[in-house]
């Protein structure tokens, strides 16, 4: 499966991180992209390090990753496949979604990337899965939740659960990627299939 990440300026830089190193185990083409915010927040999340320089928070994701250079696309790059129709491309994911970047997707607006790449999901029918991460969401918030999702979009929230007891920070990033892996349609080893009264079998490592 071929497979675009959008990583905006939303909390929840490990979601992404996390979503791009499975999807690369499993054998999957991926092509991700950061917004203008992204990689500010990515260097306070992932490397404690608020004013760390776009150029080395993308070095040391990458590092992290294991995604290629040229795998990794400028916001303002229309000219990437994840940009065209025509591209024989299978799903966008756009984790973590801000408020500002569901409000575009829902207008059908559009200024990067990550919004055109979600436009033509949706003009596509091809699988869109917006994983919003905000609280309190007010009126406007939810109003564009149910307009993308009545425009095709899946919509999870990055809400880690509790019924599969996680031990560690790494256990409820696992719950949310093996989420969006399962909607995606791949097989997936970070969470197992729920069974009443055992606690879901998680990947070696973590949990």
């Amino acid at each position: 499966m071929d497979v675009f990440v959008g990583i905006t300026g939303a909390s929840g830089a490990p979601y992404a991180r996390r979503l791009v190193q499975a999807l690369l185990a499993g054998g999957n083409t991926v092509g991700a992209c950061f917004s203008g915010a992204a990689t500010q927040v990515s260097g306070q999340e992932l490397y404690g390090d608020l004013r760390m320089e776009r150029g080395e928070v993308i070095d040391r994701w990458l590092a992290d990753t294991g995604l290629p250079a040229e795998r990794l696309w400028d916001p303002h790059d229309f000219g990437s496949p994840y940009a065209s129709g025509s591209a024989r491309w299978d799903a966008a994911v756009i984790v973590p979604c801000s408020m500002d970047t569901l409000a575009t997707i829902a207008s059908g607006a559009g200024s990067n990337l990550l919004h055109r790449s979600a436009s033509v999901a949706l003009k596509e029918d091809r699988k869109l899965i917006l994983v919003p991460r905000e609280t309190p969401l007010s009126t406007i918030h939810l109003e564009n939740l149910l307009r993308v999702r009545r425009a095709g979009a899946h919509v999870l929230p990055g809400m880690p659960a509790f019924y599969q007891m996680p031990e560690t920070i790494q256990d409820m990033i696992d719950f949310v990627v093996a989420k969006v892996l399962n909607l995606l349609g791949l097989e997936q080893s970070l969470l197992g299939e729920w069974d009443a009264g055992t606690k879901p079998a998680t990947a070696p490592g973590h949990g």
